[in-house]
């Protein structure tokens, strides 16, 4: 059993001109100790549909339907004091932008120590040593120091590593990690990432990496989910959908990242167009008007081709790939 299984999630929205969907029909799996990663443009999604997984968007405003089980339990149907109780202490999130995520007027140590008083009975000595310990463990120098300070007196990358203790405080079963590395230099994008990796062995939590950066896909994910216009367009092993991709918009996006190897490009490849606002897209292909390959049949709904675990949501068979994708290498 998957520890959470997320089958036909559609997220809508009100609006003046009547419900706008955001999120299509969005499934996916995350097994016990694994990494998913979550990839795709900004607006595609991807963080939408964890967000209302875990019961964080407004639901005045947001109508969340689909299935999502976690540990055989339905998430959706929980109400919302049963569901504060899962968040933090079985399911963890760490927010794209540690200065949002941090209140400013009390210090590190007091939220990590609000954190475990409201999932567990511990004395206050017992959740300020954790906290120290946590600290330490995400190597933040001076862990004891650091407990008092407010995050403004943190760099950006210590008040990542602050929200990860934070995350990590009730030993989570899942860690939802959205874009952990953003907004920060590529010195310590690699320090977070080595750390994530460190705390995934030694807690053993599995994680869901919601990031726009496929070589950290590459580097910390054990499967991907590549979103498009809120839709899942291709799922796999993350060596099947970086060496084999199926769908052009995998394409462009592996296309756009400098080669490690071989000759130096003159210029990367840059995707055409925009990708389409919500409440806009027409039957068919959402990526039909920017993709190389298209062809008239791309105007009504792709079928779902497979190879295990391997799937993708194009007309593109086998025979056709080859061809197209070299469109896209013509491009660079």
């Amino acid at each position: 059993m998957s520890l959470l299984d997320v089958q036909n999630l559609r997220v809508s929205f009100t609006s003046e001109a009547g419900p706008v969907t955001a999120v299509h029909d969005v499934s996916f799996r995350v097994d016990a100790g694994e990494v998913l990663g979550i990839v795709g443009e900004s607006g595609s999604g991807k963080t939408l549909s964890l967000l209302s997984v875990l019961g964080l968007v407004d639901k005045r405003v947001a109508t969340v339907t689909g299935q999502a089980m976690f540990r055989g339990q339905s998430l959706l149907d929980l109400p919302d004091r049963e569901m504060r109780r899962i968040r933090g202490r079985d399911i963890a999130l760490i927010s794209q932008d540690p200065m949002t995520a941090l209140t400013p007027v009390h210090t590190i140590g007091a939220q990590i120590v609000e954190q475990i008083h409201a999932h567990e009975r511990v004395s206050r000595a017992a959740a300020r040593a954790r906290a120290v310990a946590l600290l330490a463990d995400v190597r933040i120098p001076s862990p004891e120091k650091a407990l008092d300070r407010y995050p403004h007196e943190l760099s950006g990358g210590m008040r990542q590593r602050a929200v990860i203790a934070m995350a990590l405080s009730c030993n989570p079963a899942l860690v939802v990690a959205d874009e952990p590395t953003t907004a920060l230099d590529t010195t310590v994008q690699a320090q977070v990432l080595d750390l994530l990796r460190a705390l995934r062995q030694s807690h053993g939590s599995s994680v869901v990496l919601i990031t726009h950066d496929m070589g950290v896909v590459a580097e910390m994910a054990d499967r991907v989910a590549v979103m498009y216009a809120g839709r899942v367009v291709e799922t796999g092993p993350v060596a099947n959908v970086f060496n084999q991709p199926w769908h052009p918009y995998t394409w462009g996006l592996l296309a756009s990242i400098p080669p490690l190897t071989g000759a130096r490009q003159g210029r990367l490849y840059s995707i055409p167009g925009m990708p389409p606002a919500p409440g806009t897209l027409l039957p068919g292909c959402a990526y039909v008007a920017r993709c190389p390959a298209a062809m008239a049949v791309c105007h009504t709904p792709p079928p779902e081709q497979g190879n295990g675990a391997h799937r993708a949501f194009c007309f593109l068979d086998a025979s056709q790939r080859a061809a197209a994708r070299q469109k896209v290498g013509a491009l660079t």
